[in-house]
């Protein structure tokens, strides 16, 4: 069993996260490939992320590398081929070039549960509920509706930069996408409806917001400190 083990994670690229589900093991013998792979992390052969999870360590010029950040959460984000979770957070807010700080040991998840944090490896994932379905389709949009739920939080930017980047991203999307936005944005708070719907009618002032306006309280409003000049339809929706 040692050598089928080895021979298999010799094969695996450096940097891929695995579990004895990997492996060619019978189910029976599950706690004996365990102690294997523990042996092997004592030898320095490979590395533990978390309990029962493995990889094999990359060294580059300047030193030995973590896996990256889709290895180190895919069993959060996919399981048996389907699409059950999406990076959210802090790593979208620099992906879309919000914010230049870089996630060091933090990394969010939306998903359709509930769930308690987990530590991997230097990581501390967190994750956050998300109301709509998740599909390998929507995950785009769902990213750019949370930085706007997330407005206010989106670190090293101020509220004027932050909206002049998030209206050139929503400008960049196809009227398929708009309307998909719009949809999604239905099950977010208020806040995001607002927001949403006040970068949509600058962009276009004919395009139609009638449901997200229709959903919203207007008696109350929604402060977001953004100057009228970068968002001018924002009295109509109540931020300020």
């Amino acid at each position: 069993m040692t050598d089928i083990i080895r021979n298999t994670i010799n094969r695996l690229p450096l940097g891929f996260v695995f579990t004895t589900l990997d492996l060619p093991i019978e189910v029976g013998k599950q706690a004996s490939a365990n102690k294997i792979l523990n042996n092997m992390v004592v030898s320095g052969q490979i590395r533990r992320l978390s309990k029962g999870r493995f990889y094999k360590p990359q060294i580059s010029e300047f030193g030995e590398l973590l896996p990256d950040t889709f290895q180190t959460v895919k069993d959060q984000i996919e399981k048996n081929g389907k699409t059950i979770g999406y990076l959210t957070g802090y790593s979208v807010f620099n992906k879309f070039s919000l914010t230049t700080q870089v996630p060091t040991t933090t990394l969010q998840i939306g998903t359709r549960k509930e769930k308690k944090p987990i530590v991997r490896g230097n990581y501390r994932i967190s994750f956050i509920i998300q109301p709509n379905p998740i599909t390998k389709k929507n995950i785009p949009i769902l990213q750019l509706l949370d930085c706007l739920r997330f407005f206010k939080i989106i670190p090293d930017s101020m509220p004027d930069d932050t909206c002049n980047r998030l209206l050139v991203l929503f400008k960049q999307l196809s009227d398929n996408h708009i309307s998909m936005a719009k949809k999604l944005a239905l099950k977010y708070n208020p806040s995001t409806i607002a927001l949403l719907g006040a970068i949509l009618e600058t962009i276009n002032k004919d395009e139609d917001t009638s449901l997200l306006y229709k959903s919203l309280n207007h008696q109350s409003s929604y402060k977001l400190n953004i100057s009228e000049e970068v968002l001018p339809t924002q009295k109509k929706w109540h931020i300020r």
